[in-house]
């Protein structure tokens, strides 16, 4: 059972302080958390002892030309919101696969420790183990397959892992020490997961094999469709076909198990969705999934982006009318105009479908990109003055204006999730 909802609160307000009815983080928190990152991540800032891309993690911008920032403040009000949400029962997982979608793995997830979810959840162990070798010790979920020559791993890490299939199972079986595992359930997905037709034979299986019993810990499905709180119709289907397969589990004498099906947007369609457990993404980095909900909950929930993007302006010249800007000649200035170069391009994760429709922002004001989106630069047209060394902002806010990672997503004919798991995970991440 999760502690419960004072105590949580208790624990966030380590880093929170309340002003009225918001909680803000304090600045003394803030920097116990700096430093505390500071120092783990310190010992395994290389390749080799992170077994990922090394990621910098700075509590001040230094020497830099484009850097990530992450909102403590915000993560922390968000944490409290799902909270609140969800009620003292039910664990909060946080997901923090895909480089913690693209706020940095070792940025985020010892941020979220601080704050005190319950537990994480990724794709793969190698995420799962190099969290383990940056001190976090919340339990962690391997959301993807994994390998079975890998599953002592697992174990050595107290990793649980995810079983999706029968073939799975019985690698589990062979292994001379199991590591612990979730079923998953395919109830309309049709991706990972065993059906539920499978469950009598999964528990003859199970059955068979009395070692893998201790290992097993819980059951889960994934939503398809958890978007709209006027059309949940695939949703209640889902979660009915879910509850008649953990129905079976616990006549069968597994009614410990922990039960997890809610993601973001199943956890914002109701407590029926919440179970033991819920998993938030997108929710907690301050984003909504979509659309859709951002407008159903206006005034009910309030979710704060954790992430912005930044870079430095390289150099400032003045275009003769006529001039062609970048690759392929695509744009031509009409009249002289002045243009700002700034060292990011699609290696950085800037779209290239963003070529001559982009904006950033840079004194608070809109500036269009210019031509093409080169690997490494972008050119863009100022509004007003610009300077080297000027900061602009790809995402985020600037004076008041703002442009979101769902607004250029769209611009590029994609979706904030692909936009932010794009972002090259070797930008330096700095905790504000």
């Amino acid at each position: 059972m999760s502690e419960n909802l004072d105590t949580v609160t208790l624990k966030i307000s380590r880093h929170c302080s309340r002003v009225g009815d918001e909680a803000s983080v304090s600045g003394k928190s803030i920097e116990r958390c700096r430093a505390r990152q500071g120092s783990k991540l310190a010992k395994s800032s290389s390749i080799e002892s992170i077994g990922h891309p090394s990621t910098p993690i700075l509590t001040r911008r230094a020497g830099v030309r484009t850097w990530i920032e992450l909102d403590a403040r915000a993560a922390g009000r968000n944490v409290l919101a799902f909270r609140r949400l969800i009620g003292p029962r039910v664990k909060l997982w946080a997901v923090v696969k895909s480089n913690a979608y693209g706020h940095g793995l070792f940025a985020f997830t010892p941020l979220a420790a601080e704050l005190g979810v319950d537990g994480f959840c990724v794709d793969s162990l190698v995420e799962a183990k190099a969290l383990r070798r940056a001190g976090i010790r919340q339990s962690i979920l391997v959301l993807g397959h994994t390998l079975p020559e890998r599953f002592p791993e697992a174990v050595a890490g107290h990793i649980a892992l995810t079983a999706s299939n029968f073939e799975t199972l019985e690698e589990l079986a062979r292994a001379p020490a199991a590591p612990e595992f979730h079923l998953k359930f395919d109830t309309g997905m049709r991706r990972q997961g065993f059906f539920p037709s499978d469950t009598p034979r999964l528990l003859r299986r199970l059955k068979a094999r009395p070692a893998l019993r201790p290992r097993l810990t819980g059951l889960y499905t994934h939503f398809a469709a958890a978007n709209d709180l006027d059309d949940p119709g695939f949703t209640q289907a889902q979660m009915r076909e879910f509850l008649r397969t953990t129905a079976q589990f616990a006549r069968a004498g597994y009614g410990h198990l922990l039960r997890h099906a809610a993601a973001t947007g199943g956890t914002m369609l109701g407590p029926q969705y919440h179970l033991d457990a819920v998993r938030i993404g997108i929710g907690l980095y301050g984003l909504w999934p979509s659309p859709r909900l951002a407008r159903q909950f206006q005034g009910k929930l309030q979710l704060e982006p954790v992430l912005a993007w930044r870079a430095v302006v390289s150099e400032v010249k003045w275009l003769a009318p006529g001039d062609a800007v970048g690759y392929d000649l695509t744009e031509r200035v009409p009249e002289r105009t002045k243009m700002a170069v700034v060292p990011i391009g699609y290696w950085h994760g800037f779209p290239r479908a963003l070529s001559g429709i982009g904006e950033v922002l840079l004194h608070g004001r809109r500036a269009r990109v210019l031509g093409r989106v080169s690997m490494d630069l972008i050119s863009i047209a100022p509004a007003g003055r610009a300077r080297p060394g000027d900061i602009v902002t790809l995402i985020g806010r600037d004076r008041g204006a703002t442009i979101g990672a769902d607004e250029s997503a769209q611009r590029a004919g994609t979706i904030h999730y692909e936009f932010l798991t794009r972002l090259n995970p070797l930008m330096e991440r700095v905790v504000v």
